[in-house]
């Protein structure tokens, strides 16, 4: 691992230990269930998103050296406050929430420098993305992707944004390696998180077949994992109000 990455795992810095400290009150840790379904190879960790808090628990609590994809602005000082106009306040801010964006962009963007993030973006930087990626993944670390979209799948996750697949095409060009992809379900109600099987990236197939290959068998086996649990409330990827949460069965 080169020290460069080895450095982010090790520095945590003062203002996020903070931050962590106080999450982990109201965090508790989650039983893990599956790990026998992690590769032994490094792999894509892709499950729901829950809100905020499926990125969380995989911060504070994931059982292997990992990375997280964040939005690319959660780390930037300079387009966090745009970012989080569109994200946080329905793309409508008033002048209070204008001035807030901008006061706790120097905190936030500090805390996820310092997390177990790794920037995404989605325009012409994309390939960056990728890139970085991959050379997480060739020096062993494991990369967890939240990637639902607004549009609902079913009561249990939403669909998800099938361009993520791409990094295995990425990957394979650089390593000849075909990349797993492991399903994963995080109920914070129940505090566990359940591993499926994984699957394999076909390099040989059109990445448009793959993409939708992968996808929808990732979905399908969140979906089982969920349903294998106690009935819970599921928290959806839409910010939307508790009594609307649906449940498991």
């Amino acid at each position: 691992m080169s020290k460069k990455l080895d450095n982010k795992f090790r520095k945590k810095g003062i203002i996020y230990k903070i931050c962590a400290f106080f999450i982990k009150m109201s965090y508790k840790k989650t039983e893990y269930i599956g790990l026998e379904n992690l590769p032994k190879e490094p792999s894509i960790i892709a499950g729901n998103h829950a809100q905020l808090h499926g990125p969380i628990n995989a911060e504070l609590y994931f059982p292997t050296k990992k990375l997280i994809w964040c939005d690319g602005p959660m780390m930037n000082r300079k387009e966090f406050p745009k970012y989080a106009y569109s994200n946080f306040f329905g793309g409508k801010p008033n002048i209070f929430q204008k001035m807030l964006s901008h006061m706790i962009a120097p905190i936030i963007t500090n805390v996820f420098r310092h997390a177990d993030a790794l920037p995404v973006y989605r325009d012409m930087r994309i390939m960056k993305t990728y890139k970085s990626t991959t050379d997480v993944l060739e020096q062993g670390v494991n990369v967890v992707i939240l990637p639902e979209c607004p549009e609902e799948f079913n009561e249990i996750t939403n669909k998800f944004n099938e361009y993520f697949v791409d990094v295995a095409r990425f990957y394979y060009k650089h390593n000849a390696k075909e990349l797993n992809f492991v399903p994963m379900y995080y109920s914070k109600e129940l505090k566990k998180t359940l591993f499926g099987k994984p699957i394999k990236f076909d390099a040989n197939a059109p990445i448009e077949t793959e993409r939708k290959r992968i996808c929808e068998y990732l979905m399908g086996e969140i979906t089982t994992l969920a349903k294998t649990l106690p009935p819970h409330k599921v928290i959806p990827f839409n910010n939307v109000p508790k009594k609307d949460y649906k449940m498991s069965k």
